[in-house]
């Protein structure tokens, strides 16, 4: 019996001792200085706290471009993140229109209208090499003298008023301001994976609005054409 109570006692002894260092190996886990990954965040979150950044993330940054804090070049990169917004925005609302059956009348060149030309990456095919020249010359333009901060005025990146395009901003309230920013922010970025997946959806098997079909409402797409 002696040794059974000896072996009891030395069994708890060990069972407590373990329990102990468990106890503060978890307690110098969580006093441990954090990683330098989650530091990088908060100083990124930090640096640009006073930017438009809808979403409780705030600023989200997982490949560190602008973990220096430079703010030259997050000005730039949020001005090329809404410049791309924008042309998915556009490219969502063209796509939607003609897949309706919506054509401008008369012809897109000699003997092909603009009815018989199919909607999406399909388009590609039908329209001649010089109507293609001729749209990738005009977004040129667009780009090189138009969408930009002509006279040097904007107020924010992708400001592009140039004193001229208003509808009421400056009688807006700086919450009302931010509020729309954000808006059109979050848009453009839900644009961008939309038109990227109504072309992945049109080359995988040609029906881009995949949900309609699930919701039971197909959309015949490029049918005829």
């Amino acid at each position: 019996k002696i040794i059974d109570a000896t072996l009891l006692v030395s069994t708890l002894s060990t069972h407590t001792l373990v329990m102990a260092l468990s106890l503060s190996v978890a307690a110098l886990g969580f006093n441990a200085p954090l990683p330098a990954a989650v530091a990088s965040r908060s100083a990124v979150r930090m640096a640009f706290e006073g930017e438009i950044n809808p979403g409780p993330q705030g600023v989200y940054d997982p490949l560190g471009l602008v973990a220096d804090g430079d703010q030259e070049k997050f000005d730039r990169l949020r001005y090329v993140e809404l410049k791309h917004g924008r042309i998915c925005m556009l490219a969502i609302l063209g796509h939607v229109v003609t897949s309706a059956g919506v054509r401008l009348p008369g012809e897109l060149s000699f003997g092909l209208p603009f009815a018989s030309v199919p909607t999406g990456i399909k388009a590609l095919s039908v329209v001649p090499a010089a109507g293609l020249a001729q749209i990738f010359a005009f977004v040129g333009f667009l780009e090189l003298f138009v969408m930009k901060d002509v006279e040097g005025t904007g107020e924010f990146p992708g400001d592009f008023r140039n004193g001229f395009i208003d509808f009421g901003w400056d009688n807006f309230t700086e919450e009302e301001k931010a509020s729309k920013r954000g808006i059109e922010l979050n848009n453009g970025r839900a644009a961008q994976m939309g038109i990227l997946a109504l072309m992945v959806h049109e080359m995988l098997d040609n029906n881009p609005y995949i949900i309609n079909d699930l919701l039971g409402a197909p959309v015949p797409f490029n049918v005829g054409l």
